[in-house]
């Protein structure tokens, strides 16, 4: 969706980030406006864990976003080279991501497309979240990309309602937060399959995986904590994450019981992103042009 530079800033004399939408969707409204609301977002913003805005402008009616420059290896070639992590590196970890998204949260903002590859990781062990392509402000028009289907996100961190096309809250990236941890801590994320539309129905669908279980050493407090995030229905999830950070903080008192409930019932699709629905509109569609064309050359035939 965008030309991304590290460039050198003259006045400051340190790197930079700019970033430039990609010329061939300057014309799509959808995208402007979401580089619109990137420019908000990120020059709003001030924490450890999120890359701080620098400046944005115009050069030739191209806007552009400056960025600090993050010296720092993505998240996903850390856990590509390491694998699974103890859990005390794993949880300290995942505590910073997770603070971090809680601070935009209370400046009502959702990030939506959280994922290892929008982390990168400094020298120093402190994580840095990217990329506020997909972030929802309170504020926001509902926006659509262009020749896009209807869902925002990543398949294998997607909430439930994002894959039915919901514009999803703070309990959204939750979820994404508690995928992450899963597989901080296993070294695989805990839906997967062969194609996206497969991922996508393991999380409308499929069993989720006890932690515990399925990695040795981990406690069933922990197994616990991400399982509540991963509830499918997002009323089933934490309250937001400062409730999630609480309960790291106190594993003592975490409630065990959804382990034995698991995932929970499949989220309602809504009728309109049904395959009924959509075959219904179509055969409408086809009956309306061969009326039409039917019409039209009656119109045309000789009298």
């Amino acid at each position: 969706m965008a030309d991304i530079y590290r460039a050198y800033d003259m006045m400051s004399g340190q790197d930079v980030v700019l970033k430039i939408p990609n010329r061939m969707l300057i014309g799509d409204p959808a995208q402007f406006e979401r580089f619109q609301r990137e420019l908000e977002v990120t020059n709003t913003l001030n924490h450890p864990s999120i890359q701080k805005g620098l400046g944005s402008g115009q050069y030739n009616r191209t806007p552009y976003l400056v960025t600090a420059f993050v010296d720092g290896k993505p998240l996903r070639d850390v856990v590509a080279e390491q694998g699974a992590m103890p859990t005390e590196r794993a949880t300290a970890l995942i505590r910073k991501i997770a603070d971090g998204i809680a601070y935009i949260h209370e400046h009502e903002v959702v990030h939506r497309d959280l994922k290892p590859e929008n982390i990168l990781i400094t020298a120093d062990g402190q994580p840095v979240i990217l990329d506020f392509g997909l972030a929802l402000t309170k504020s926001a028009r509902r926006v659509t990309y262009a020749n896009l289907t209807p869902s925002a996100g990543t398949p294998d961190y997607m909430a439930p309602e994002q894959i039915e096309g919901q514009r999803g809250d703070e309990r959204t990236d939750l979820y994404a937060i508690g995928t992450m941890f899963y597989e901080l801590l296993s070294g695989r994320t805990p839906f997967s399959g062969d194609s996206v539309q497969v991922v996508m129905q393991q999380h409308l669908q499929g069993a989720l995986p006890r932690l515990d279980h399925e990695q040795p050493g981990i406690s069933p407090q922990i197994a616990a904590v991400v399982a509540r995030c991963l509830q499918r229905d997002p009323a089933d999830r934490y309250a937001d994450v400062r409730a999630f950070l609480h309960d790291l903080d106190n594993l003592d008192s975490v409630d065990l019981s959804v382990l034995e409930k698991g995932t929970g019932a499949q989220t309602a699709l809504p009728f309109w992103y049904s395959p009924t629905f959509r075959t219904v509109v179509v055969s409408i569609l086809v009956l309306v042009a061969i009326v039409v064309l039917a019409l039209a050359a009656q119109g045309l035939a000789p009298k």
